[in-house]
């Protein structure tokens, strides 16, 4: 069945359902495969449960006309997305980027929703299920779409943006995280930037007639970013929207007034000359790009300062990223969702300038480092030692292999505990009081679990 043919059952049954633990009464569902399982062995599941259709690629199981075989699960999955988001004229915002991706996307989505019905990517579907995933479940009540894409290989924002299509964009920041996939740090601005390609070849668009008069190739671009401005340059992309802290090419410019450990900021409209306050429920100076990110979206979308700052004081991380916590005796940095060297950097650069009686950073591994593993986590380290705290725990096979690397005086208040269990019996004889503590480490390593020790 050809991907215009489904496009006409989704109009009818406009649910999609992956998992049989979750199917909606009258959906769609596809049929994935994974590294352990094979969903078209779940297709009479799915339909008994109430399933429209099931799309399989196994004729095996098209028992009859309910089961719809196509070539490929998942590519008529991500087909029917791009044919689905062809038909919508709506601003789509696309970002990607090392650090910060979620957080901002939740940032511009709180933001864009003071005025607009504005979808955005669910939790972290950000990969090739997840991306079109969520541009199906773009309706005709939707006046605005924020997809974050995620990435750990050369070439998947290319497929994610195929799919998307964003008329918008935005790179948070380049850094160093799955250098394995990506080949370096080379690759990975090679990789980033193909949202930076696509907006180059979609610069054209507003004057056509499928862009309903929408603009389309914009890049929001961090302007006192050296690194992103010399790759928007590589490919001259000719529609920017420029933010930051300094430079005065910036539409909006902003700076930290208050860092203990919430966010407040000033923030300026250049065009207009106007400056606003706002606090924040963040935590974390490295978050200032991000919130202003949303800022700058907020305003070239044409909110006024008063509905921007509504959505920037609204929002409330969770899942772990940046999030306080606080306990009887502690006030905890909850940001273990994920780590790599350059969100550990300024994570623990932040705790450093902190003003607190006592301030303690607790580390774990960081993951799919590569061959440059053994010298990011030695270099995390060292920036521990140097940097203003009173205590630092490092877990993790990967810390404790470079503990040799230094002696004596310069491991003072330092520990290193191989696993979380070791970590979690040392506290559970030291405790930790009165203070404020960092907890970041790599998703794997599990570092909630040291939550309720403090």
């Amino acid at each position: 069945m050809s991907t215009e043919d489904i496009y006409q059952l989704f109009i009818q049954h406009p649910v999609i359902s992956t998992d049989t633990r979750k199917i909606a009464p009258g959906s769609l569902f596809f049929a994935l495969k994974g590294d352990k399982f094979d969903a078209n062995t779940f297709a009479v599941q799915a339909i008994a449960q109430g399933a429209a259709y099931a799309i399989i690629d196994n004729p095996a199981y098209q028992l009859n006309e309910k089961y719809i075989l196509v070539d490929d699960g998942l590519a008529a999955l991500q087909d029917l997305a791009r044919y689905h988001r062809r038909q919508l004229t709506i601003p789509v915002v696309g970002l990607t980027g090392t650090n910060g991706k979620t957080t901002t996307k939740e940032l511009i989505n709180a933001v864009l929703s003071q005025k607009f019905k504005t979808l955005a990517t669910q939790g972290n579907l950000n990969n090739h299920i997840g991306v079109p995933l969520t541009i199906l479940s773009i309706n005709s009540t939707h006046e605005m779409a924020v997809i974050e894409m995620g990435a750990n290989h050369q070439k998947e924002i290319e497929l994610l943006c195929s799919i998307s299509q964003p008329s918008h964009g935005l790179i948070t920041n380049i850094g160093k995280a799955h250098l394995e996939g990506f080949g370096g740090v080379e690759g990975i601005k090679k990789g980033k930037g193909e949202l930076y390609d696509f907006l180059s070849r979609e610069d054209g668009m507003s004057e056509s007639p499928e862009a309903g008069g929408l603009e389309h190739g914009v890049a929001f671009v961090n302007g006192d970013d050296k690194v992103l401005m010399d790759m928007q340059r590589a490919r001259n992309l000719k529609k920017l929207v420029l933010y930051g802290t300094n430079n005065r090419d910036n539409a909006i410019i902003g700076k930290l007034t208050e860092n203990s450990p919430l966010l407040s900021l000033q923030w300026t409209n250049n065009t207009s000359g106007e400056t606003y306050s706002v606090k924040t429920q963040l935590t974390g100076a490295y978050n200032l790009d991000n919130i202003l990110a949303a800022i700058c979206i907020g305003t070239y979308f044409e909110l006024d300062a008063d509905a921007v700052n509504k959505g920037v004081e609204g929002y409330q991380p969770q899942n772990n990223r940046s999030q306080i916590k606080q306990t009887a005796t502690n006030t905890l940095i909850c940001d273990y969702y994920n780590a790599n060297p350059s969100s550990m950097f300024v994570a623990i650069e932040n705790i450093g300038k902190l003003t607190a009686d006592r301030k303690v950073l607790i580390l774990g591994d960081m993951f799919e480092l590569g061959d440059e593993s053994a010298a990011e986590h030695e270099g995390i380290i060292r920036k521990a030692l140097a940097t203003n705290v009173d205590e630092r725990i490092f877990i993790g096979k990967d810390f404790l292999a470079q503990k040799w690397k230094f002696k004596g005086d310069k491991l003072k208040n330092a520990t290193f505990h191989a696993t979380v269990e070791n970590a979690i019996t040392a506290l559970k004889f030291h405790p930790i009081k009165n203070s404020t503590v960092l907890i970041k480490g790599s998703r794997g390593m599990a570092l909630e679990r040291l939550v309720e020790l403090f």
